[in-house]
């Protein structure tokens, strides 16, 4: 039950239902999920250590907020960590993961068209886990796993974005070709870049506010 009520409610959040800074009412939400207070709870703390839910003494659980601060940890963390992996992994990328990278973006393309905004961050997490796939780091994996994850409202916001979706699509394909190319070194200069121009874009967002 507390599986159930946590992906329900993230991916209400994820998907704009449960805003930022809206406050999640534990009776209300028990009910119309047909639970418990304790399952209910056990969600929420899940949430929490997502990054999706803040849970404070006074008012309860409230739906995180973008913040400049998280948004810069997340990013750098990303920054440091996938640059890495995609230099021991690219090499040993085969024929066929190219093939599977290329369909995954084709796919990709039509849902940012489409504007399927609950797919976006699914499929851009997958893209980047292939890249990796071959790295031979399962614990830097294990932590890029849970990054994107946390990313992935982030992901969506930023694609919301004028312009945003455009230069995703070419710079995905364009790392893509450069580790075809077997250039490594500046495909993972590239993802840097990628991820950080992300942030950027974020922050700006949440200064706007």
């Amino acid at each position: 039950m507390a599986q159930s009520a946590t992906d329900e409610l993230r991916r209400r959040i994820l998907d704009g239902e449960l805003r930022s800074g809206e406050q999640l009412r534990q009776a209300a939400l028990a009910e119309e999920l047909g639970i418990s207070r304790i399952p209910l709870r056990e969600a929420l703390v899940q949430l929490e250590a997502e990054g999706l839910v803040r849970i404070n003494a006074h008012r309860g659980a409230v739906v995180s907020e973008l913040t400049s601060e998280e948004i810069d940890e997340l990013f750098d963390l990303r920054a440091a960590i996938e640059p890495m992996l995609l230099k021991r992994s690219a090499p040993k990328l085969t024929g066929e993961d190219f093939a599977r990278m290329r369909a995954l973006l084709d796919e990709y393309d039509r849902e940012l068209e489409d504007a399927n905004v609950r797919r976006w961050g699914e499929l851009n997490a997958e893209f980047h886990r292939l890249l990796y796939q071959h790295a031979g780091r399962p614990r830097s994996m294990g932590l890029v796993f849970n990054l994107l994850q946390e990313c992935d409202r982030h992901t969506r916001v930023q694609l919301s974005m004028t312009g945003a979706r455009a230069r995703a699509e070419e710079e995905h394909r364009e790392i893509l070709r450069l580790c075809e190319d077997r250039q490594f070194a500046t495909a993972a200069k590239l993802l840097a870049s990628h991820i950080l121009n992300v942030s950027a874009s974020l922050n700006a967002l949440v200064r706007t506010k």
